[in-house]
């Protein structure tokens, strides 16, 4: 219940925190919800976190409405003892606000091909 209290509490302070001038400007709220999610799993948490190797790349967006997009982004968390956390998010956008949906997270457990 714990958790779930403060995923509510994070998720209401959080978006005016994020509000972009443009959609390709909203890793910030993904970003954030990621950690969340990733808290809350058991999986990290932010104190093991290196936030300066933090590593985001949009891989989409989609305009699904008048001044709304679907963004996709592959964000790679680094913790301090080297381990590294990928995840996929997906989450709707303004030009003027990052959250304007919740944000899906998808842990990448194996990565086939590529650099």
């Amino acid at each position: 219940m714990k958790a779930i209290t403060f995923v509510a509490a994070f998720t209401l302070a959080v978006p005016a925190l994020c509000l972009a001038s443009s959609p390709s400007q909203c890793v910030s709220w993904p970003m954030n919800m990621a950690q969340v999610h990733l808290k809350n799993a058991g999986i990290t948490a932010p104190d093991q976190l290196d936030e300066s190797k933090t590593r985001s790349v949009r891989l989409a967006s989609q305009k699904i409405g008048k001044d709304l997009y679907r963004d996709v982004y592959d964000i790679t968390f680094y913790e301090k003892s080297g381990r590294t956390i990928e995840v996929i998010t997906a989450s709707e956008s303004s030009s003027s606000e990052c959250s304007m949906s919740g944000v899906d997270v998808y842990v990448v457990s194996k990565k086939i091909g590529g650099p």
